[in-house]
């Protein structure tokens, strides 16, 4: 019977052995999915990973697969299955055993354990919280200066804005005046065209005026021959 138990015990321990951590496919599954390759994906040789974007790797990625958004407990977890940063500018975590095309090598990768030595015990965790902090430290860091960087470059594009924009109202103001003026210069051609009073000099004569004065003479002039003729007859 005791031989039994120790059987299914190997088994046990065979099967854990054989299978990847669900943390370590979900994290292969990532990096290898084409669709993803802006935000995370191999580098150049296949031997590590790069999380280009970790703002946006924690916001749409990481709820997806590890039901939290939080970057800082991704590189932790991934400290304590030995990836290591392996780059001062970027997000790049390199693990032997993880690498572009080789699945079945996850399977090899384990999980760190503590010591038995309670010395031993407390400088592993004294060396992964040191870690943790960095870690962190270097996320929070890294995030504060994707935000400034991503401040400015709004800042700049919203003063080209501005300035196009300032542009475009002086241009709309001088179409609106050349078009006023348009429309008053053809207004008066079409006045002057429908305008049959004779031109002096450049200047429409009254001949309306005109008519009315020499009608009132003509008048007067009658009225003075009358009385003429009329005294005459006297």
């Amino acid at each position: 019977m005791e031989g039994v138990v120790i059987s299914e015990k190997g088994l046990l321990e065979c099967g854990r052995k054989c299978t990847p951590s669900p943390f370590l496919l979900k994290t292969y599954m990532l990096v290898e999915d084409p669709a993803t390759d802006d935000v995370i994906s191999w580098n150049e040789e296949g031997t590590a990973f790069v999380v280009w974007q970790p703002a946006e790797f924690a916001r749409d990625l990481l709820p997806t697969l590890f039901k939290h958004s939080n970057f800082s407990s991704f590189v932790r977890q991934l400290n304590t299955y030995g990836f290591r940063k392996v780059a001062t500018n970027r997000w790049e975590f390199c693990n032997e055993k993880f690498k572009k095309g080789e699945r079945e090598l996850l399977s090899e990768i384990r999980r760190r354990r503590a010591w038995s030595n309670n010395k031993q015990h407390h400088t592993v965790q004294n060396q992964d919280s040191d870690e943790d902090q960095r870690s962190s430290s270097t996320s929070s860091s890294s995030g504060y200066i994707n935000l400034v960087d991503e401040n400015k470059r709004l800042k700049k594009e919203n003063a080209v804005l501005n300035s196009e924009l300032t542009s475009m109202k002086w241009k709309c103001k001088e179409l609106v005046d050349l078009v006023s003026i348009y429309n008053q210069k053809k207004e008066e051609d079409e006045a002057n065209e429908n305008d049959k009073r004779p031109m002096l000099f450049g200047v429409r004569l009254d001949v309306q005026q005109g008519d009315r004065r020499i009608k009132r003479n003509i008048a007067e002039i009658g009225e003075n021959a009358s009385i003429l003729l009329s005294q005459s007859c006297k």
